[in-house]
């Protein structure tokens, strides 16, 4: 089979790929299994929501047509309205467009800045479609190595610039880490990249679920913040639309116009039903969101009230926040078999650090990462039960 060399030396799926551990084992009824491998919502969106999206099926023609290629209107406008008043910025419309999910803004921006042989700084751990999108066309991800908190430094990145190098790529709170990166450090980056006249991508996918009040960061405040921030958000964790594909990406309208030629030749136009319901939400399901935020909140305190009880066994919590803890495992065995190890003795399947990193970095080794969007307190409590007993 001939076959692209860059997909070829791209890896595959990670949660396909630990979804594989799971098949043709038999959980015993008292041990289920415990998934924490995969940071989606697993529930629906809220009964209103799903209402609303019945209603726009069987009363508004247009969810079943083509519509704009950079998204509806109206979406786009909300979103600059309710950016502005979260950082005090002053956007239009016309610096917001709508994507097939927030992996296809990152896709298409990408497009935007970067041919085959260019590079882009990612901090590690990284988020592994990141990674996956650069390979397959050819970009190089530079290796950001972050310090013990997960935190990367400004130094260290500005280091690694060269002729190449096109953008360094942020995401706050992190996906694997949690972290939640300080509004300074967000600025030391604008300013570093600003000043070596590359792109600074800021996917705040989870910014929903920030601990923090108040803006993350100034960034949109910025003088010309547009000739160098682009940020990238999605849609599917707020309300539940993962399988709607609905995500958002916010910067110069130069460069989303160069942009709308990647989207328009791989979708033509975001999901119309996805684009509604999320404008929907926007409007209506501010309370709501708000619960969904202590809850996950709550949780995250949860994962600090029982870690105790790993740390005695030589466990180190790196990072935790958003959806995700980000954990350093006290086993002379790589963290890939240990996580399989895991769905075999504990009933847990959870994906390990090797998949953040590149191959050969020793921290990957001895890292897991635990997505515990979808247990709740209770299901965290037995969860660190059973990981005490490796």
């Amino acid at each position: 089979m001939r076959l692209n060399p860059n997909m070829a030396a791209t890896f595959p799926p990670p949660v396909m790929e630990a979804r594989r551990w799971i098949d043709g084992v038999d959980f015993p009824k008292d041990r289920p299994l415990i998934n924490v491998s995969q940071a989606a919502p697993v529930d629906p969106p809220p009964p209103a929501l799903r209402e609303a999206m019945a209603q726009f099926v069987l009363d508004e023609d247009e969810t079943h047509l083509y519509g704009p290629v950079l998204g509806l209107p109206e979406l786009r406008a909300e979103v600059a309205t309710q950016w502005n008043d979260a950082y005090s910025a002053t956007l239009g419309a016309q610096n917001v467009a709508i994507t097939s999910g927030c992996n296809q803004a990152f896709a298409s921006m990408i497009s935007t800045l970067c041919a085959a042989g260019d590079e882009v700084i990612l901090p590690t751990p990284w988020y592994f479609n990141h990674k996956m999108w650069l390979d397959m066309g050819g970009i190089t991800s530079v290796a950001l190595k972050t310090d013990a908190q997960l935190l990367p430094s400004v130094d260290d990145a500005a280091a690694l610039i060269t002729s190449k190098t096109r953008a360094i790529t942020l995401v706050s709170p992190n996906n694997p880490g949690g972290v939640e990166y300080p509004s300074d450090l967000l600025g030391a980056f604008y300013d570093l990249c600003k000043s070596r006249g590359i792109a600074l991508i800021v996917d705040e996918t989870y910014r929903d679920f920030d601990s923090r009040s108040g803006a993350p960061h100034d960034l949109f405040t910025r003088p010309d913040w547009d000739q160098t921030l682009i940020q990238l958000y999605s849609f599917s964790k707020a309300y539940r639309l993962t399988g709607h594909r609905v995500g958002a990406m916010v910067a110069s309208v130069a460069r989303l116009a160069q942009a709308e030629k990647f989207l328009d030749t791989v979708t033509i136009c975001p999901n119309q039903l996805g684009q509604r319901a999320a404008l929907w939400g926007m409007r209506h399901l501010g309370a709501w969101l708000g619960e969904q935020r202590a809850e996950i909140l709550a949780r995250r305190a949860a994962i600090e009230t029982h870690f105790p009880r790993l740390a005695a066994k030589g466990w180190v919590m790196q990072g935790n926040g958003a959806y995700f803890a980000y954990l350093k495992h006290p086993f002379d065995e790589p963290s890939d078999q240990l996580a399989q190890r895991m769905v075999r003795e504990i009933s847990v399947l959870c994906l390990p650090g090797t998949m953040f990193v590149p191959e050969g970095d020793a921290s990957g080794a001895n890292s897991l990462r635990i997505a515990f969007a979808n247990i709740d307190a209770d299901g965290i409590a037995q969860l660190f039960e059973r990981m005490e007993t490796l």
